[in-house]
């Protein structure tokens, strides 16, 4: 018979504390400091080091002491080293008026011409012109650069799903609840238990059959909410070149993520 004392027990046991973060300098063989956040996670049950395209990460367990974290450091710095060397993008563009010439869209680079006026905004030329037109006050400051930058590329990420969806919500049991765009740090796309789905708004950066596959692959969660045999025949079936696009993805992801972060900000 199961003890009466455990349900008070969960009661009155101590809420798990939170994410603790800072961020420390750390040498590398080279000479050179590079930032690396440490994060103490109540969840954590070893101490762990990870770089991506934000950065190097240290998490560390609530029981483990600093001077351990800091040790773990030292002894895998020539792994730090060499991780950060292989996520270096040296030409992810910048953001600056006047400056900036070009901007990537749809696995392209388009001209940018700038013009002054009354509120910032970013739009294609129209008329058969490749060329986007970026036009801002004197005032305009970097936030409002950037949002009009995320701004123009969910519109045109919104116009490409709503074109290529209808073809496929015939074969579904239905159609997705909403569609959202995130600025996501490693994943592509999800699909949520209600029918929600979140893509990465870095997508439409990509060509656009890889952003395609994307969409099908979410798409596909509708009938088989796993990676099953099943549902990768679903996959097949509705894009049958999707190993290409899962190639891409693999050779050019970082690029696309890193790109999308230098021009509208961090990952949510």
């Amino acid at each position: 018979m199961p003890s009466p004392l455990r349900p008070l027990a969960r009661l009155f046991a101590p809420a798990p504390r939170t994410l603790e973060r800072e961020t420390l300098e750390v040498e590398l063989p080279d000479g050179r400091s590079v930032p690396l956040q440490r994060v103490r996670d109540p969840r954590a049950r070893r101490m762990k080091l990870s770089v991506d395209e934000r950065g190097a990460r240290l998490t560390v367990p609530m029981r483990a002491s600093l001077a351990t974290a800091d040790r773990f450091v030292a002894q895998h710095v020539d792994w730090l080293a060499a991780q950060l060397e292989r996520f270096t993008l040296d030409d992810v563009p910048s953001l600056e008026p006047g400056i900036t010439t070009q901007l990537p869209l749809r696995g392209a680079l388009h001209d940018v011409h700038w013009q002054a006026g009354r509120f910032t905004r970013l739009d294609r030329a129209g008329d058969g012109d490749d060329a986007l037109v970026f036009t801002h006050p004197a005032r305009a400051g970097d936030t409002a650069l950037r949002r009009a930058v995320r701004d123009f590329y969910e519109a045109q990420a919104r116009a490409d799903v709503g074109r290529w969806m209808p073809r496929y919500l015939p074969s579904l049991p239905r159609a997705p609840r909403r569609v959202t765009f995130k600025i996501m740090s490693s994943q592509w796309g999800s699909l949520a238990p209600d029918g929600s789905m979140a893509l990465d708004l870095s997508l439409v950066l990509a060509r656009p059959s890889a952003f395609e596959y994307v969409l099908v692959h979410e798409l596909c969660h509708l009938i088989r909410a796993d990676h099953s045999r099943s549902f990768w025949r679903e996959v097949e079936a509705r894009c049958p070149l999707w190993r290409e696009e899962r190639d891409y993805f693999h050779s050019e992801g970082r690029r696309l993520k890193a790109t999308l972060r230098a021009l509208c900000g961090k990952a949510a």
